[in-house]
């Protein structure tokens, strides 16, 4: 296909996250000729979605991009003639770093046998660092890393068979499976151990964990829908405005997020949000109720009463709500799990602004403020690509661009020169700034994500129901640190196997991933245990496995900050640490009122009814497969009607 590739396109696009996706969209809606590029296997990029083999490629791929050096000059600067010259670019992915991963649970023996042998014989942790050089990386099978991603297109890689003798594998020893900066040891026991017989009921008898082995892990790897990037939706946000004004949401399912959590002197609490939680809260005496409900109901129109807050303008959030006579517990739930800002960066406007939003935000969709999309944040940049590929968008995935061409005496990008040689001509460019070389970023100082991934067997709040989907907000212990937002997700939500639960923790990073992350996790989770052991006498969750990482943050930086760019090349940022997606839905906007001041942004689709065709005679026929325009557009009325659009989005 790639040698077909038209030569003449109006937009080119270069990544498909999150807001190149939405920009991709909106211009193929707007009539213009789309181009749109990864030079990755999947859709996505640092938004993506992997499955658990999928993510195991992915931490290869990481692994060994990050130990190729430089190759060899492109024979493309050949091509390039004495009035034209070319930006190259960024041969390899630097926004993902101290990668490492951690299994806890047994290796169990019900799984593919020559692959548990590969996963015991090996580290399981995989350490890969653009800074740091790793010291052990995994070994994982070839199988493993040759299966495919859910709705992913992951290129098979040749794996070289394991030379070393393999040792029994009913034998009980310690295993090397940790590597980093040091290498940790844990002991693994006989898989056998871990089966659970029945046994007769008893009443008398308490009811034990199910045990959950890394084999089964591997077996259900594909109910797993792992986001890079942990995000959720507000119900009044822009993003799902966007997707109800475009009708792209036709193209998704949602879940309400089910319970806000607080974490306060070591417990775990859930918060009362709506009127209803909080008269209904067994947490709060009536005096407290009658103090949050008071509080709620003035930060919903605090600007009509600015006398109320004037005076604490200059003084943070935290300071102000002192001032409110709440109690401890309520200026806790309020900062951290309403408002969710920091105790000393945030000011009391701010905060009242966010408590607002989060209010506004409350019983559109459910009771709380935020919705998920089933299977994983990764949907949301594929359902746009949709779109634009509905409205004549051309994609071409691990298809990689060597150079922008540009023009000596306008200064403007003229073409791109992908990985085959071939020129393909445009007349505005859109890249993802991790495409961008080193020399253009010289100037640009990056922030940093820390993250982790989390396996977990139980919930950190048990309730009656095993299908909570919760957020949590754990506030910094030291002064200066960061507060570390947790997000679990249940199997309903089609991210993880049943009995399992999905667990994203985010941080802005002060250090590397896991040093900043581990003292949270060993707050809410203890490590798998061997011995069985009652659910009673074990409070936390367990954890099985876990993934750390840092992620490159480039919200923050403005254009001017690239060097040599033309003026009609624009560049889109990866995810920010924000709970939403706000910043990348007005990235897009912004760039593309940018580039066609006089275009509509995402426009409703049209009515299937008011498409009329010059050749025929005749009126178009009713909704049929031929026709690919009417069979997959539904009316705009439905994108207006919030009723009709809601219905979309489960409880």
């Amino acid at each position: 296909m790639a040698n077909s590739l038209p030569t003449e396109f109006d937009v080119i696009v270069m990544g498909t996250g999150l807001p190149e996706s939405i920009l991709a969209a909106a211009c193929s809606r707007s009539g213009q000729r789309v181009l749109h590029l990864d030079s990755k296997s999947y859709y996505g990029g640092n938004w993506a979605s992997f499955s658990f083999p999928g993510l195991l490629s992915w931490l290869k791929e990481h692994r060994q991009n990050s130990d190729t050096g430089e190759e060899s000059p492109a024979a493309w600067q050949d091509m390039i003639p004495e009035t034209e010259e070319a930006i190259p670019l960024c041969k390899k992915d630097e926004t993902i770093q101290h990668a490492e991963v951690f299994c806890y649970a047994s290796q169990g023996m019900d799984g593919n046998i020559e692959e548990l042998d590969a996963l015991q014989k090996n580290p399981s942790c995989v350490a890969s660092s653009t800074l740091i050089k790793p010291l052990n990386s995994a070994c994982l099978s070839e199988e493993t890393h040759s299966s495919h991603v859910t709705s992913y297109e992951v290129p098979t890689q040749d794996t070289p068979k394991n030379n070393e003798e393999i040792t029994d594998r009913a034998e009980t020893s310690v295993k090397e499976e940790y590597c980093g900066y040091n290498t940790y040891k844990h002991t693994v026991s006989d898989g056998t151990k871990d089966e659970i017989k029945p046994a007769l009921e008893d009443n008398s008898v308490p009811p034990k964990r199910k045990r959950i082995t890394y084999s089964q892990i591997v077996k259900e790897g594909r109910r797993f829908n792992i986001d890079l990037s942990s995000k959720l939706l507000y119900s009044q946000g822009l993003l799902i405005d966007l997707l109800i004004k475009s009708n792209v949401s036709r193209y998704a399912e949602f879940k309400n997020v089910t319970r806000i959590l607080a974490f306060r002197e070591g417990k775990v609490e859930q918060v009362p949000c709506s009127r209803a939680d909080v008269f209904n809260s067994k947490e709060l005496s009536m005096v407290e109720k009658r103090m949050l409900m008071k509080f709620l109901t003035f930060c919903l129109d605090y600007e009509q009463h600015p006398e109320e807050y004037q005076a604490f303008t200059q003084c943070s959030f935290s300071e102000y709500l002192k001032t409110k006579k709440l109690t401890p517990s309520l200026q806790h739930f309020i900062l951290h799990s309403i408002a969710m800002t920091s105790e000393s960066s945030c000011t009391t406007v701010d905060g009242l602004k966010a408590t607002k939003n989060f209010l506004q935000c409350l019983g559109r969709f459910g009771n709380t403020p935020f919705l998920f999309p089933l299977y994983g944040q990764g949907e949301i940049p594929q359902c746009f690509c949709r779109m634009c590929a509905v409205f004549g968008g051309i994609y071409c995935l691990r298809h990689k661009v060597q150079c922008l061409v540009v023009d000596r005496e306008s200064g403007r990008c003229k073409a791109i020169i992908d990985h085959l040689g071939q020129r393909i001509n445009a007349k505005y460019f859109i890249v993802e700034d991790s495409y961008l070389s080193e020399e253009t970023c010289s100037s640009v100082q990056y922030k940093q994500i820390s993250r982790a991934v989390l396996i977990t067997d139980q919930s950190v709040l048990k309730t009656d129901s095993d299908q909570q989907i919760s957020i949590l907000t754990v506030p910094p212990v030291e002064p200066g640190a960061h507060a570390v937002r947790i997000t679990e997700l249940c199997s309903s939500t089609m991210t993880c196997m049943k009995d399992t639960y999905l667990v994203h923790l985010t941080c802005s990073s002060s250090k590397t991933a896991r040093e900043d992350l581990e003292s949270v996790v060993k707050k809410l989770f203890t490590p798998y245990s061997e011995t069985e052991v009652d659910q009673e006498e074990l409070p936390k969750p367990e954890l099985l496995w876990a993934l750390y990482f840092n992620m490159r943050d480039s919200s923050g930086v403005s254009r001017s900050s690239y060097s040599g760019l033309p003026s009609n090349v624009y560049v889109c940022t990866g995810p920010d640490c924000g709970l939403g997606s706000e910043h990348a839905v007005k990235q897009a906007e912004t760039l593309f009122h940018e580039i066609f001041p006089s275009e509509e942004f995402c426009p409703p689709p049209p009515n299937p009814e008011d498409i009329f065709f010059d050749s025929d005679e005749k009126p178009a026929e009713p909704l049929g497969t031929n026709n690919i325009i009417m069979a997959k557009l539904e009316s705009s009325e439905g994108s207006k009607n919030l009723e009709s659009s809601g219905k979309q989005f489960q409880n």
